[in-house]
């Protein structure tokens, strides 16, 4: 984030003090067991102008289910800001990939906002998404020293699929589809959920978010860059040497979950859905901060550890 967010939201903090906002240190809100979240996509930081509308659709929905996921919320309902700039037909097949995601995970569409924009001004699309929470609704704080850290879905595709993208607009295949058309991890996050001592989504890139995680729960963090998940179409692209993994721990737009849980729970245990895809990828440990290694030993902090919001 840019220094003018940070101090927005250290603003902000002076207002949001109902426990219910989790100090702002969260992807979500809770009151009772309702969890809500709301995030915003905007053309040009987050979807490319040339992305096809009902991918964009699509995204909007699934990167707030994402969030709902990383706290085993059940999806309920949601409400959506639109910005029309006068493209009716955009507009329709943009409205096709919204549906097709509530009707995918079962969420209600029930009210929002639109409004006009000039001609050719930047899209920027928001949803708030309600759900509803189990007995334990897991946030980034709880985690301690000597829990294992999982992950749930494979790192980089994404992030690798934009920058295909970019060199040919025309790209299509697996990475370019996880892209445009993220999976929240919904299932999984129900299962997880009343096991994990601190859970989220994973949105700016893998290690941005573990620093996020260790920083609420007042710990560290030792992460094997050997043991990320990786998809095949990733590899083929990339390899699986440490650049390329670090490319995977750094690069953002996953939506994958990191669930941190006791040494002596197994979750490969879990009757989880056919094809998940779920690893362990390092310990939460004393101290603070991350530390890296792979089989060769200790690998040095990136200077840039995932997607930084910039101004």
């Amino acid at each position: 984030m840019s220094d003018s967010e940070f101090a927005f939201i250290d603003r902000l903090r002076l207002i949001a003090t109902d426990p219910a906002s989790r100090g702002l240190d969260d992807d979500v809100a809770v009151i009772g067991d309702l969890v809500l979240t709301h995030d915003m996509i905007a053309e040009g930081v987050h979807f490319l102008p040339t992305d096809p509308p009902a991918s964009v659709g699509w995204k909007l929905v699934a990167v707030n289910l994402s969030d709902l996921a990383g706290k085993g919320a059940e999806p309920l309902a949601a409400l959506m800001g639109v910005t029309l700039g006068g493209d009716s037909d955009w507009d329709e097949r943009f409205l096709t990939g919204v549906e097709a995601a509530c009707e995918t995970y079962g969420l209600a569409l029930v009210g929002g906002d639109t409004i006009a924009l000039p001609p050719g001004a930047p899209r920027v699309l928001n949803l708030t998404a309600v759900g509803r929470g189990g007995a334990s609704i897991p946030s980034r704080a709880g985690g301690s020293a000597g829990d294992a850290l999982w992950v749930v879905g494979t790192l980089g595709d994404a992030a690798l699929g934009l920058a295909v993208l970019k060199e040919d607009g025309d790209a299509e295949g697996p990475l370019v589809e996880a892209y445009r058309r993220p999976v929240p991890q919904l299932a999984a996050g129900s299962l997880l959920a009343p096991h994990a001592t601190a859970m989220m989504d994973l949105s700016d890139g893998l290690l941005l978010d573990v620093s996020r995680l260790v920083s609420a729960s007042n710990c560290g963090a030792s992460i094997d860059l050997d043991a990320l998940p990786l998809s095949r179409a990733f590899v083929a692209e990339l390899g699986s040497e440490r650049r390329a993994r670090l490319t995977a721990a750094t690069g953002g737009d996953d939506y994958a979950l990191l669930a941190a849980l006791p040494a002596s729970f197994d979750p490969l245990r879990l009757s989880l859905p056919a094809r998940t895809i779920l690893a362990r990828i390092g310990t939460l440990t004393e101290g603070d901060g991350l530390k890296l290694f792979d089989t060769a030993g200790e690998v040095p902090l990136p200077e840039q550890l995932g997607y930084e919001h910039r101004a």
